[in-house]
């Protein structure tokens, strides 16, 4: 395969707070959803909880050391909003957490490694779920715009790229909708008002940060939405609509109002009135209110108009609520699966890149997040995971092949730099490129850390 990536091109890797960090309820942080989540039986797998996590709180100098031995270029992180403002709000700062991303940020760029912030990954302070009704509640944009601004303020001098949210659609569906997910609502409404107040919260950080904080430090600052590729099931007129329809529910629901400024007509119409509306002012903010185009890409599906038959009730498949779209998905069983039985069909990868440039003008996309779960184990104190290393080989062939293709693929993270806390699957899949050990909490590189390096290293920078 052509090598197409460009010299600038970003390597790089990613995590989220709450997966790795630890000291949970050390040093004055406050309490997440997250935490509270894990405490109620049945909710987390083995009701396993973040407490400790990766206790990358403690072991960040450790880290730092394998991101510069990948020979990465950036790092995404997330910032935990309640370690930094422990009740959710700026009246209560917790100096200890702006002293720990402070020794992060530090350490990074005295590697040359750029850090790439995001400052929500679904970590939401308990207090506000509690006080202000969560992503439901009408005050949320206006708090997000002071935490944001609260970051801003103590880290905009060093950190150049920004993210404002990342993966509304979870937030959104999993924890409004489905419930799998904190704060565990289950509503076919609730999931449209939390999507709609995540990017009005949106553009207000992203209004802020320019008026206030790129003119002084330059800087870019967008969204990272999550969206799997829906492949036609035939090339029946009925089944392409019932994909492009998949995608406008999953992707453009929350693209189409920072590229176009409203909602899809799809979902307009087949949702009316449980769509909330936006405002001529907030359809403004909103439009244009990315600098790149964020994407987190793991499989993709075959999807199908659905018969009144198939659904009865609000069924949540992987792309939103089903009875609101009238598609069925499915899988070729030919397709591979991963540990957490997403297929692996690269050649998806490609097309969803097409689809987001010529829906949207051709932006800069960076794939914030690509990876995969597998049940790596320790053998001969190494941990080699063939399956992964082929997983990413053929993803980035074909960003490769988008990028010859016209795509503005701008830069490549992989998912996860550590095996971690997967959410409600607790410890029980890994998607890192470097072992965990839960107990002695001892790292190891596996080789598909080694194959990212030399990848990396041989001309792919």
């Amino acid at each position: 395969m052509t090598n197409n990536f460009p010299p600038n091109f970003v390597w790089g890797t990613a995590t989220s707070s709450t997966q790795i960090e630890g000291a949970g309820l050390l040093d004055g942080k406050g309490p997440s959803i997250w935490d509270a989540f894990c405490q109620i039986p049945g909710k987390v797998f083995e009701n396993q909880n973040a407490l400790v996590a990766c206790d990358h709180y403690h072991r960040l100098e450790e880290d730092v050391q394998l991101l510069v031995d990948l020979g990465v270029s950036a790092y995404r992180f997330s910032f935990s909003w309640p370690r930094l403002l422990p009740n959710g709000r700026i009246d209560h700062i917790n100096e200890q957490g702006i002293k720990f991303y402070n020794r992060l940020i530090d350490l990074l760029i005295e590697n040359n490694i750029m850090p790439w912030a995001t400052l929500y990954h679904w970590d939401l302070p308990l207090a506000l779920q509690l006080e202000e009704d969560g992503w439901v509640g009408a005050k949320m944009p206006e708090l997000f715009e002071d935490y944001a601004g609260f970051c801003f303020q103590h880290f905009a001098d060093r950190i150049k790229n920004w993210i404002t949210i990342n993966e509304a659609w979870v937030v959104a569906i999993l924890g409004y909708g489905q419930g799998v997910f904190a704060p565990g609502r289950i509503s076919n409404s609730e999931p449209y008002l939390a999507g709609h107040n995540l990017l009005l919260a949106h553009a207000r950080a992203v209004a802020l940060y320019r008026e206030s904080y790129a003119p002084k430090y330059g800087g870019k600052i967008g969204i990272t939405n999550n969206c799997d590729w829906r492949e036609p099931a035939t090339d029946s007129p009925a089944d392409i609509a019932a994909a492009q329809r998949s995608l406008e529910f999953f992707l453009a629901w929350f693209a189409d109002p920072v590229y176009k400024g409203d909602y899809p007509d799809s979902m307009r119409s087949a949702l009316g009135e449980r769509l909330p509306v936006f405002t001529p002012e907030e359809q403004a903010l909103l439009k244009g209110s990315s600098d790149f185009f964020g994407l987190n890409h793991y499989t993709t599906m075959y999807a199908s108009e659905a018969s009144d038959e198939i659904i009865q009730g609000p069924v949540y498949g992987n792309g939103g609520i089903s009875e609101d779209q009238n598609v069925k998905l499915s899988l070729d069983p030919e397709w591979p699966l991963t540990d957490m039985q997403w297929a692996i069909v690269p050649w998806g990868c490609r097309k969803l890149l097409k689809w987001i440039s010529e829906r949207y003008d051709y932006p800069d996309i960076y794939i914030t997040e690509n990876g995969c779960a597998f049940p790596d184990e320790i053998e001969d104190q190494e941990v080699h995971d063939p399956q992964r290393v082929a997983f990413f080989k053929a993803y980035l062939d074909e960003c490769s092949e988008a990028i010859a293709e016209g795509v503005k693929l701008r830069g490549y993270f992989i998912w996860s730099l550590l095996d971690n806390f997967e959410w409600a699957s607790g410890y029980s899949k890994r998607f890192g490129i470097h072992y965990v050990d839960f107990e002695s909490l001892q790292r190891r590189p596996k080789s598909s850390a080694q194959w990212y390096k030399s990848y990396i290293q041989s001309g792919h920078r």
